[in-house]
């Protein structure tokens, strides 16, 4: 094209593979196919948060025997509409039955990234719960086994309960090891810690109190679900500026976390709402 550079071109072609068009022809590849009971979106979808940097979170429940198959299936749609520019699948996952793998198209923007989890039909977990994950986007659910489970509350509240007390004790224990490194001058060490324990303890405990349904979430999300004041001074302790910072927000985030789960156990302070 006239007065237009090859990079201007490459990026009007990526605009052409829209989140639309994505899904539309994994719809229109996945519906036919007998051993594929559904198709839905969760991640930004279900919670009314998409915007133009979301990806695609995507769950196909599929015949117990067929995963395999769904994975070429979909990889055939997908470079109907564009090149795969890349392919991550993972390697190990904490839910039995369920495999997941990443992928990012050549013609598409950067950002526009397809998470996909395909599910055994038989599997224990359809990551459906409404609580949790949302109102996921349902594209087709063939089958009348794919359903929407009600959350036990009462089972939530008692894990809710032993976490705190594990988080407790591993503070106790480790968060010593923050102080540790300061004193022998290892600040890259010590930052590490400070952020995966001292800060770390202190997130999962305010998701329990604050967002007890989303307690494992880490910092997922913390500044849609935590209230506005408590997310800033959360977003304050997180960013050091020197080693002096260090220290002192390392004492400041120490007495908020062992505030935090005392309030916590002297009044059962999180609600499931």
């Amino acid at each position: 094209m006239r007065g237009q550079s090859r990079a201007d071109v490459v990026s009007m072609r990526r605009k052409k593979v829209t989140r639309d068009a994505v899904i539309k022809i994994l719809v229109g590849a996945l519906r036919p196919l007998d051993y594929v009971h559904a198709l839905y979106e969760g991640g930004a979808v279900a919670f009314n948060r998409v915007d133009e940097w979301s990806d695609i979170d995507l769950y196909l429940v599929v015949d117990d025997n067929k995963v395999d198959d769904a994975f070429d299936a979909v990889e055939t749609a997908l470079e109907s509409l564009s090149p795969i520019k890349q392919k991550f699948a993972v390697s190990q996952l904490p839910w039995p039955g369920v495999s997941q793998a990443f992928y990012t198209l050549e013609q598409t923007s950067e950002y526009l990234l397809i998470d996909l989890a395909v599910i055994k039909l038989n599997g224990p977990e359809k990551f459906l719960q409404p609580e949790i994950h949302g109102n996921v986007l349902f594209y087709f659910n063939k089958s009348k086994k794919v359903k929407v489970p009600t959350l036990d509350k009462e089972e939530l509240v008692e894990n809710l309960q032993r976490k705190l007390e594990r988080l407790k004790d591993r503070f106790a224990m480790f968060n010593i090891f923050v102080q540790k490194e300061i004193n022998r001058g290892n600040y890259l060490e010590a930052l590490v810690l400070y952020h995966s324990i001292t800060l770390g303890s202190v997130v999962d405990a305010l998701r329990i109190i604050y967002s007890p349904f989303h307690h494992d979430f880490k910092t997922r999300y913390v500044q849609y679900e935590l209230p506005k004041r408590i997310a800033r001074k959360l977003e304050q302790l997180y960013f050091v500026k020197d080693k002096k910072d260090l220290r002192e927000k390392y004492h400041e985030a120490t007495r908020w976390f062992n505030e935090i789960s005392q309030n916590t156990r002297a009044r059962n302070h999180y609600t499931l709402r």
